[in-house]
């Protein structure tokens, strides 16, 4: 089977890519990959050396989530038909919403990894405001739901989101994201720190909450202050702290998979995540899980976290400090979130669950061309 998957190169859906994209080479697909948002370093495309049947198309094209990138768009979907024309996938599984549309009788997936309007409501607890580009960017989206064969979701919570925002896709499901666990170490002695991860500079991810908390644990924050919209950039992002608290920036995975393996305690603080690969990266390293009591977040983890009162720094604090107080009950918790992530969230599993949905609208496809 030859498949088609569209990628981007400034967030998670990367990780996420090299994922399903070398499970799927390894079990005798062909791939031809093309990705959007910057042009991926040496160290981002390392995983694809030696991988046969992978066709990788890098761009600079700018995303659907970005400000002022109408003329982007158009030229990208132009691209991506040619390719379409040039290489013949038998599928389309497309991680942007606005390439559902695309021109082309061939099935295709969208996958709703996130999407402007959910991630306002997280964040700011109402809709948007009404904007000439957010009306744009509403009628791409539904436009990508409605055409889509499929639309796939991470996580019932993020497709519940999709409906009622977008409306009801032809068809939909939901296929839990994973990660390869030999990547990550869970053997490894504990430090007492606690780690969080995710982007500084996006308030979904909240990361500040867990800076502006007295613990007796240190803390350490890793993730990117650099917005990747040029036009929402600013001088800094803000933050500070008195607090003991150490920003670590952006950091290599072969540096980050150290500090999750050192790491006693992970805590997931986003008000938004429709899955979030840090907290199963966290978990696959041994970490104790505390999580924002987010539908998402109990959608996916179930008893295997402690959960802390939604967006509550002083819950956070409480939950942080009775784990750092009971080494018993830490281990507990980290061996709970590592046996849950090994039986939910793996890479196999994950593709495994995406080659039976291509079979199955190839088959259909098949049928109803016949």
């Amino acid at each position: 089977m030859h498949i088609l998957i569209t990628a981007d190169t400034v967030g998670g859906v990367w990780v996420y890519a090299r994922e399903l994209v070398s499970g799927l080479v390894r079990r005798g697909c062909q791939v031809t990959l093309v990705s959007f948002g910057e042009i991926p370093t040496p160290e981002q495309t390392e995983w694809m050396e030696g991988l046969p049947g992978l066709d990788f198309r890098p761009t600079a094209f700018r995303l659907e989530w970005m400000q002022e990138v109408e003329d982007d768009m158009a030229a990208s979907a132009e691209f991506l038909r040619a390719i379409v024309e040039e290489t013949k996938p038998d599928l389309l599984h497309l991680n942007q919403y606005y390439y559902g549309a695309l021109a082309s009788d061939l099935p295709r997936i969208v996958v709703a990894h996130s999407d402007v309007v959910s991630w306002w409501e997280a964040v700011h607890n109402h809709q948007p405001p009404q904007t000439k580009w957010l009306q744009w960017y509403r009628g791409l989206v539904a436009r990508g739901v409605h055409a889509a064969t499929a639309v796939v979701a991470p996580s019932r919570s993020m497709l519940n989101s999709i409906i009622k925002n977008y409306g009801q896709p032809q068809q939909s499901l939901v296929i839990y994201n994973g990660r390869s666990p030999l990547l990550f170490n869970p053997h490894v002695t504990k430090s007492d720190y606690v780690l969080s991860v995710g982007r500084i500079w996006d308030s979904g991810k909240q990361v500040t909450l867990l800076a502006q908390q007295e613990l007796t644990m240190p803390a350490w924050i890793v993730g990117s202050e650099r917005h990747p919209d040029f036009v929402l950039r600013s001088g800094s992002s803000g933050l500070s702290s008195n607090r003991p608290v150490v920003f670590k920036g952006p950091q290599s995975e072969a540096q980050l998979r150290q500090i999750y393996s050192r790491a006693a305690i992970y805590a997931a603080t986003s008000r938004y995540e429709p899955f979030g690969l840090a907290p199963v990266e966290a978990a696959l390293s041994r970490c104790a899980i505390v999580a924002n009591d987010i539908p998402s977040f109990r959608e996916l983890w179930q008893d295997a976290a402690i959960f802390f009162d939604c967006n509550d720094g002083a819950r956070l604090s409480d939950a942080i400090e009775s784990l750092a107080a009971d080494e018993q009950l830490r281990s507990s918790y980290a061996n709970r979130a590592y046996k849950h992530a090994l039986a939910r969230f793996s890479a196999d599993r994950m593709v495994d669950d995406y080659l039976n949905l291509y079979t199955a609208l190839v088959d259909t496809h098949a049928q109803v061309a016949a």
